[in-house]
Order: C-alpha cells, then sequence, then structure tokens
C-alpha cells in the first residue's frame, strides 16, 4: 500500500464511531486491529498484550472514507490533452493525484474511466502510496460522444486514444463494436463498464442534451457486463438520458442533476445507485480556465451546475441510494472533501458521511470490507480530532484535522505517536 510502518497490532480505546448510520455518534467502544483487519469491536475493554493502546477520548473513529467517481489520470482540465500525453508522463502525474487522495482520508476510490489494472497492480505492489483502486479502464464513448476529443474538424483515426494512459475513454459504434469493447475492458482488468450516455461539459461536439449509443447499444453492454457478473455505471445529466439508462439496466447513474423525481423513483425501484458529483462544477465554473479547460466547455457548466442541489432533494424523496462522488480535474483534486460541505447544505450530515462509507461499499459490492468498522473488515480508519456529525468542514482540510489514517493496517498519518 504505502512505504510507512505496518501497525501488526492496535488496540484504540474509548472510540466514538460515526460511520453514517445514525445521526449520533457510538457510546465509547474499543476496536482491536490485527494482521491489517478489525479482530474485534466491543463496548467492554478488551485485553490484547503487546498492542499498542491509545485512548481516543474527545476523537472521532470512522471507516476510511470512499470517492465513487474519479479520474486519477486526468492531470489537467483539459482532458483532450491529456490524452495525449506519454503514458510514463501520466504516471508520474497521477501518483501524487492518488498521494494526497489518501492523505484526506480516502483509502479506496472508483475510477470511471482512465486508469488501468496496471496502476492499480502497482498501488497494491506499494510501489507509491494511494488509495485502493476499483477500475472500469476504459468508458465507452460513441464518435462524437463525450469522450471524444477530437473535435470538428480533426480527421485522426477514432481509435487514436484507445491505448493511451491519458485518455479516460474509447470509441466505439455498433451492437457488436460495444460487445467487443466491453468484453476488451474486462479482459483488461475491469471490475464494471462505464459509458458514456450523454453529452459531457468537457469534450468539444455534443451538447449536455446529446443523447450518446442507442437502445440497442446500451442493453447490449449492460448485458456483456452482466455475463461477467458486473454492472454498468453511465454518464448522465438530463432526465431522458437517465430514464432510458435505467430502462437498459444500467445499475450507477453517474451526475443526475436534471433527473426527475419520476426517473429517480423507477431507478430507486430498479435498486440502482446515483452518485452525484456536485464540486466538481463548482470548481469548473470557478477555475477550470485556469488549468485548460476550453471556453466552450466552460459555457456548458451552468446548464448542471445551478440543478446540483435541487437533484439531491428529489433523489432523497424518491429514496435513491446516493454514493460519494467528486469527478475533479488537475490541480482541482485538492476539493475533493468540499462535496461533503455542498451536500450538507440540503441533506442530512450523516447520510453525506453513509455516502462515502456504508452506501458507497455497497455500490463497489464491497459491504463488510470497506465502509464500515466490523470485525473482519479491512483496518481502513480515519481519527477525527472532534465530530464530525456537529462539524463537518473537520473532513476538509487536507486532513488536517486526522490524527490518524490506516489503510489495511497501514499507517498513512499519525499525530498521536509521542502521546
Amino acid at each position: 500500500m504505502n512505504d510507512s510502518a505496518t501497525t501488526d497490532s492496535l488496540l484504540l480505546n474509548n472510540a466514538r464511531l460515526v460511520d453514517g448510520s445514525s445521526p449520533t455518534a457510538s457510546a465509547p467502544m474499543h476496536v482491536l486491529i490485527e494482521d491489517g483487519r478489525i479482530r474485534q469491536v466491543s463496548s467492554e475493554p478488551i485485553t490484547a498484550p503487546g498492542a499498542r493502546s491509545i485512548d481516543l477520548e474527545g476523537r472521532t473513529l470512522m471507516p476510511g472514507l470512499i470517492d465513487c467517481h474519479v479520474h486519477v489520470i486526468a492531470t489537467t482540465a483539459d482532458l483532450g490533452a491529456n490524452a495525449l500525453l506519454p503514458d510514463s508522463l501520466v504516471t508520474a502525474r497521477a501518483t501524487p493525484i492518488m498521494r494526497d487522495m489518501l492523505k484526506r482520508g480516502f483509502t479506496t476510490v472508483r475510477d470511471v474511466g482512465g486508469a488501468d489494472h496496471g496502476l492499480k497492480t502497482a498501488l497494491e505492489e506499494g510501489h507509491f502510496a494511494g488509495p485502493r483502486l476499483v477500475i472500469c479502464g476504459k468508458a465507452l464513448s460513441q464518435t462524437g460522444g463525450h469522450n471524444d476529443y477530437r473535435g470538428f474538424y480533426d480527421e485522426r483515426d477514432d481509435q487514436y486514444q484507445t491505448r493511451r494512459l491519458g485518455s479516460m475513454g474509447r470509441l466505439c459504434d455498433g451492437v457488436d463494436a460495444v460487445r467487443k469493447a466491453a468484453r476488451q475492458e474486462i479482459k483488461g482488468g475491469a471490475q464494471f463498464i462505464k459509458v458514456m450516455a450523454n453529452g459531457g461539459v468537457s469534450s468539444p461536439s455534443d451538447p449536455i442534451d446529446f443523447l450518446s449509443f442507442s437502445q440497442a447499444e446500451l442493453e447490449a453492454i449492460v448485458e456483456e457486463a452482466s455475463n461477467a457478473q458486473t454492472y454498468v455505471s453511465a454518464h448522465l445529466y438530463t432526465d431522458q438520458a437517465i430514464h432510458r439508462a435505467v430502462e437498459a439496466g444500467v445499475h450507477s447513474l453517474e451526475h443526475c442533476n436534471l433527473i426527475t423525481l419520476e426517473t429517480a423513483r423507477l431507478a430507486a425501484e430498479r435498486g440502482a445507485f446515483a452518485c452525484p458529483t456536485l464540486v466538481t462544477y463548482e470548481m469548473l465554473k470557478r477555475e477550470g480556465a485556469d488549468y485548460g479547460l476550453k471556453p466552450a466547455s466552460i459555457a456548458k457548466i451552468d446548464d448542471v451546475r445551478l440543478a446540483g442541489l435541487d437533484s439531491l432533494k428529489i433523489m432523497r424523496e424518491a429514496g435513491l441510494t446516493m454514493a460519494y462522488g467528486t469527478d475533479l480535474l488537475g490541480a482541482m483534486h485538492r476539493h475533493q472533501s468540499e462535496e461533503f460541505v455542498i451536500r450538507s447544505r440540503v441533506l442530512p450530515v450523516h447520510e453525506v458521511i453513509r455516502s462515502a462509507t456504508l452506501d458507497a461499499a455497497r455500490l463497489l459490492r464491497m459491504e463488510g470490507e470497506i465502509g464500515c468498522i466490523a470485525p473482519g473488515a479491512h483496518a481502513d480508519l480515519i481519527v477525527v480530532d472532534g465530530n464530525p456529525l456537529e462539524d463537518i468542514s473537520l473532513l476538509t482540510g487536507q486532513g488536517r484535522h486526522f490524527s490518524l489514517i490506516l489503510q489495511g493496517g497501514h499507517v498513512v498519518q499519525d499525530t498521536l505517536q509521542a502521546q
């Protein structure tokens, strides 16, 4: 995971647990960690000879955070230019992006376009620090869709970016082609499939309301994912695009800024998840031009940005589960934790936290493994100086309010060592 120390046995005492399941913190609990896993959680003192013991009175213990919508290879807001960079440079630039995510307490992230199995393996082998990485490989996009960055006059072959690490996606058209592309991504290590099923902000030739892929293509992609025992995630903004994706069997609905109550209820009935990403629109509006976003893309931002908070209220009323996501690019990744504050303007704080813990783990199909404080789970934990249920801004600040961060029992950050 990283080159820091490993805690073979650690006992956390008097920890008030917050995982988003309750609007209040738990009574003081005792948590024993051994060999990278949580071994025991008890309201009674635990006897563990030889374990390092820490008294967490006055602090909060949380599961490691989960961001379900990132692009770790997006080293600049100009995604077309990013797709043309050499793989070696993209890797070098992606490593500090992932390192800083981990320092913010995000011990697991789901990359929804770009990261490959090699990057995932490099993390697992400990070549650099970063969150546990769940990948889809390259997102699938149609010609002229969101992820075709060639523009109106660029006639490069449509496979110009398929094998570039810096590209978020690949182009494919027609039922046979999308089937083959999905199969190739799964063969390459994809743990789910991502499709660009609507127009996007950053791409040059697709308005926001652009419907990408035919219904038959979407259904074929869903079938291929289902055959591989996984699911499809889709980039979506407009209600029409979301509705047709749900009808096709798409499970993870990204963004969803323009969703209606009727469609949100349908998605909830089908057991789908939504993954809003409001912080990226705030930052693209504020900083996008400074980091290479094209004027045509900046002009699209308010089409989705202004509806963001209303979409959260709609989805909550419909009972549609929302996971935590950010979708930030380049230097704007530093705003990753501010999604907590934005959502808390209209949602209960504990539900916002739950979106980055228990609900996120369910979307990743890793419940019981991450996003919780329970026996058998990975020892992915953060100790917060204070109670984020009372002040959610404690989850921001680049990790400065975290006195301890563990990932699989490895110490990422520790200011308690001298105590």
